[in-house]
């Protein structure tokens, strides 16, 4: 009698890549910060007709390499515009069709170094974001593809 066999997609799914790496955020107020970003966006989302969504703390996958070498990315607040609504374990660019619109990173003593940086040579270079921020106790400095070109 044949047996049936599970052929795994070639390219993974959001609910077989992990959403999860175990590293705490760093503070009760960087939490406290994102929440204050992402919660009031989240009506202007859902007035918009042709659906998006705003996330943060989760990981965002665009790469099979990344996925390989478990190079987590997860910003602090993101935006994506013309995709459906609805809860998502982690953003897969493949499955989602697009990379985020915007990206937000909280800067901090700690992550300013990496924010500015590799983070940002990462969204910019391999995400393609439109638009990269970085917000610091009232200070925001911004990034766009046309300031990078």
């Amino acid at each position: 009698m044949p047996q049936a066999v599970l052929i795994e997609p070639a390219v993974p799914r959001q609910i077989f890549l992990p959403s999860d790496d175990g590293i705490p955020m760093e503070t009760e107020r960087h939490k406290l910060q994102m929440d204050l970003l992402i919660y009031p966006l989240k009506p202007w989302i859902n007035r918009q007709p042709d659906g998006g969504y705003v996330g943060g703390n989760m990981f965002v996958y665009f790469s099979m390499d990344q996925v390989r070498n478990q190079d987590f990315r997860r910003p602090d607040v993101f935006v994506a515009l013309e995709v459906p609504r609805g809860e998502r374990k982690s953003w897969v660019v493949w499955e989602e069709g697009k990379e985020p619109d915007v990206v937000i990173e909280l800067l901090s003593a700690t992550t300013a170094h990496e924010d500015k940086g590799r983070k940002k040579r990462i969204y910019q270079n391999q995400i393609r974001v439109a638009k990269y921020f970085w917000l610091l106790a009232g200070k925001k400095q911004s990034l766009s593809k046309a300031d990078t070109d």
